[in-house]
């Protein structure tokens, strides 16, 4: 019996799509396995790990050690609305007997504080201790609005609190009680009369 033309030429298509299927399951096969052979995503390749062998040299400490103790942002008002700046208060020490108190103020935190530890830098002084790294006799000083006292007392540690520990603690000293005899909360008035007490120690 005679195959209708019609059948034949469903036949011949069927045939041209199973050969055309034939011809392009070997290459699909063969680019997805390239990537694996030449070490694509999904083979690992000789990588060190992560951060290794760069050699970086360790950062070094700088001489002296410095705290932020105040920091403020300053609204001004402008043809063109608001601008601000930042204001912080930085001390720095060596805890040798050397500190200093710093005021600086710019636009953004990082230029006020490179400000402010320059100005510390400037105004830097030695304070006179003991061989127990207490003070030799009780000062007292005024700032503005803040006054300040500190005084001898062996084997207390060091007694302070607000600025008035950090100016101390950076400075080195210790065995020493401290009185804020005033009720300002003004950070930087206080570290300033800290330091203008300091400023009065003789050596016996």
């Amino acid at each position: 019996m005679a195959t209708p033309p019609i059948e034949k030429e469903i036949i011949q298509e069927a045939e041209t799509v199973a050969e055309a299927a034939a011809a392009v399951a070997p290459a699909e096969t063969a680019s997805a396995a390239r990537p694996h052979a030449r070490g694509g995503r999904g083979t690992l390749r000789g990588r060190s790990p992560r951060g290794g062998g760069r050699g970086r040299p360790p950062r070094e400490r700088g001489e002296f050690e410095q705290v932020t103790i105040d920091a403020r942002r300053v609204a001004r008002v402008m043809a063109g609305g608001r601008r601000f700046n930042f204001s912080l208060v930085v001390i720095i020490g060596d805890k040798k007997g050397r500190v200093g108190v710093g005021l600086g103020k710019g636009v953004d935190t990082a230029l006020a504080i490179d400000k402010a530890t320059r100005d510390a830098k400037r105004n830097l002084i030695t304070v006179v201790r003991t061989a127990s790294g207490s003070i030799p006799h009780q000062v007292s000083a005024k700032y503005a609005s803040s006054t300040v006292e500190i005084i001898p007392s062996r084997g207390r540690g060091l007694v302070a609190g607000s600025a008035v520990r950090t100016v101390l603690d950076l400075a080195g000293v210790t065995d020493v009680v401290t009185k804020i005899l005033t009720r300002s909360k003004n950070k930087l008035t206080i570290a300033r009369a800290t330091v203008e007490a300091l400023k009065k120690l003789r050596a016996k």
